[in-house]
């Protein structure tokens, strides 16, 4: 059974930045998919970024591009996500979720395709 774990959400001032981490326990991190999603109040959950054990494999949401990146430390079995110039409309609760790795595949930012989920970490972008 997988586990995961958000930490690092907090309350920042638009244009700061922060750094999210989901730490993966149960089995080996390079053994599966890692997307990081969230939902703002009233809105649907929203892909954020994917990263899966192929080099270079990663991908990011069109409202984040340029401004978030997806790493994964395999020695710490966690993945992180670096919020850089964070606007109000970044607020919301991010999730991390997994799925097994499949070869010759690439991740993606489709809710249904993962099926483990942590508990989510509220990032609040206000002055």
């Amino acid at each position: 059974q997988l586990h995961l774990v958000e930490s690092g959400g907090g309350l920042v001032q638009p244009g700061g930045s922060l750094r999210l981490s989901c730490a993966v326990s149960g089995l080996p991190l390079d053994t599966y998919v890692i997307g990081w999603f969230r939902q703002a109040p009233g809105k649907e959950r929203e892909g954020v970024s994917c990263i899966s054990r192929s080099v270079g494999d990663t991908a990011y949401g069109d409202s984040v591009k340029g401004r978030f990146t997806i790493s994964r430390d395999y020695t710490k079995n966690t993945v992180y996500l670096e919020m850089n110039s964070l606007k109000p409309e970044d607020t919301a609760v991010y999730y991390c979720a997994a799925h097994a790795f499949v070869f010759f595949s690439v991740c993606g930012l489709t809710p249904g395709r993962y099926d483990y989920w942590g508990q989510g970490a509220q990032v609040t972008v206000s002055s």
